[in-house]
């Protein structure tokens, strides 16, 4: 018969938490879409106190001290996108990490691609 702590924990992974209770039941970040491929900064503040941060945030803090994008953060901290999306977005709340969005090619001109498919087919 297996204890209350079997249930828990695993020899191998460690505790396991569902990712609904990393968010607290919430399915979609606050504020602004947080893109795939953004990178994400950790702001410098020294003043701020982390006491009320969960494990998950002050790991994303300490993985964003250099930039890095959300895909590679869902990967570092084996979670799930959606959940790493949320975490960021209270970070971005609390003003503890600066989210930048990729940067667009500038290929939506219509001229440029019509001179782009002219030039291919010169080709």
């Amino acid at each position: 018969m297996s204890t209350g702590r079997d249930d828990w924990m695993r020899q191998s992974s460690g505790p396991v938490v569902r990712p609904y209770a990393l968010t607290a039941g919430r399915t979609r970040p606050s504020g602004a879409n947080i893109d795939l491929i953004a990178l994400v900064t950790a702001v410098r503040r020294a003043t701020r106190d982390h006491a009320e941060l969960e494990p998950e945030h002050l790991r994303l803090l300490q993985l964003t001290r250099i930039p890095a994008s959300v895909a590679d953060l869902a990967s570092d901290l084996d979670l799930p996108l959606g959940v790493v999306r949320i975490l960021l977005a209270d970070l971005r709340d609390q003003g503890l990490v600066s989210i930048h969005p990729p940067v667009r090619a500038g290929l939506s001109d219509v001229r440029i691609l019509k001179e782009v498919a002219d030039a291919l087919r010169r080709l």
